[in-house]
């Protein structure tokens, strides 16, 4: 499976996921000048940026090792650019992690919620 693929088919898995576990998907790759929000999602009344990552491989670490302090930095920034341009969005924000490993035997999903936040 190509990188590429690999991304896609982990995106698909996280939106099915979210949508299974009561979110309502709001976008997907939403893009900015400063980064691309994989799904931005709401649940109740709490908007819900998720960074997915997904991986064929443990050879480099996991999915979660893969964010880097810039990426953390950058979706904080484009959460911020996603709600100056959408005022009547809920007030309460977070951004979740989701990681999908790939193995021989099917995949195995990581919800992370909060898991990136304006400390970062």
């Amino acid at each position: 499976m190509s990188r590429i693929s690999t991304g896609r088919c982990g995106e698909l898995i996280a939106r099915k996921y979210l949508e299974d576990a009561g979110f309502s998907i709001i976008a997907t790759n939403w893009r900015c000048k400063v980064a691309e929000i994989d799904i931005i999602a709401q649940k109740y009344n709490e908007l819900v940026f998720i960074e997915v990552r997904a991986k064929s491989s443990a050879d480099y670490g996991s999915p979660a090792e893969s964010v880097t302090r810039r990426k953390r930095h950058k979706l904080i920034r484009a959460a911020e650019q996603y709600l100056c341009a959408n005022p009547k969005s809920p007030a309460d924000w977070r951004i979740d992690f989701i990681g999908v490993e790939f193995h021989a035997t099917g995949h195995h999903l990581d919800h992370i919620p909060y898991a990136i936040t304006r400390d970062d």
